[in-house]
């Protein structure tokens, strides 16, 4: 679903500030993994070299097969459209638009027809608990609301994997735990997802952590328990 190898960031400056070093990672078909580590240690840079957002210095990224380093600037418009979902702390929703189109727009480069668009945004609201809230504005919502929202738009296109970046950081204790048992009931439905953060109790909660420090992969907890298994 999602592969690394050897991969680099490097942003220029004087000196040169080194994000990531060497990092490899693979995702599979349908696993939910935390990536955990401390402010500064490489973890929203690694979101953005999984999810095309940013091109890696060096190394490959493979994203459902396809090696990202050969597609253009369009064609990864279209891979981020059509195989990753994003959530972020910050929600991004249109204020002025209702939710069915906030969720709808996320297949504006899909080339799906507008009605169908609806329709998907539709289902999409409806596996989320907001159905009966279609036409109501993001201000009109609560932070969890709109975060559910943020998670329909990222599962709209039924991409193979999502990343979330933060996705309980801006909300309260119960509500955080509200969207992170909705995550836990799409990782059973078959959707890959990869959780960034910093927060150790929510990485708890998954099945695999890998631990970041300085840019590095520093634990994998899926590799240890391999390792028992065998003894």
């Amino acid at each position: 679903m999602l592969e690394l190898a050897a991969v680099t960031k490097t942003y220029p400056s004087h000196p040169p500030v080194p994000a990531l070093r060497g990092v490899d990672l693979t995702v599979t078909a349908g696993e939910l993994v935390a990536v955990v580590g401390p402010s500064g240690s490489g973890k929203t840079t690694l979101l953005h070299v999984m999810g095309t957002l940013d091109r890696p210095t060096s190394g490959s990224v493979r994203v459902t097969g396809l090696d990202t380093s050969d597609l253009t600037d369009r064609e990864l418009a279209r891979l981020r459209a059509t195989r990753i979902g994003f959530v972020f702390q910050q929600f991004f929703l249109a204020e002025h638009a209702t939710i069915l189109d906030n969720v709808a727009d996320g297949l504006l480069y899909t080339g799906t027809r507008h009605r169908q668009r609806r329709e998907q945004a539709a289902a999409a609201l409806t596996a989320v608990d907001l159905g009966d809230r279609l036409t109501a504005r993001p201000t009109q919502l609560s932070g969890g609301q709109r975060q559910r929202v943020a998670i329909a738009r990222a599962l709209v296109g039924q991409p193979g994997i999502v990343l979330a970046d933060e996705p309980t950081g801006n909300l309260d204790h119960a509500t955080g735990q509200t969207i992170l048992t909705l995550l836990d009931e799409l990782h059973a439905r078959g959707t890959a997802i990869v959780v960034i953060t910093h927060d150790r109790d929510v990485a708890a909660r998954m099945p695999r952590r890998v631990e970041m420090l300085d840019g590095q992969i520093t634990t994998d907890t899926t590799a240890t328990r391999y390792d028992w298994g065998q003894q």
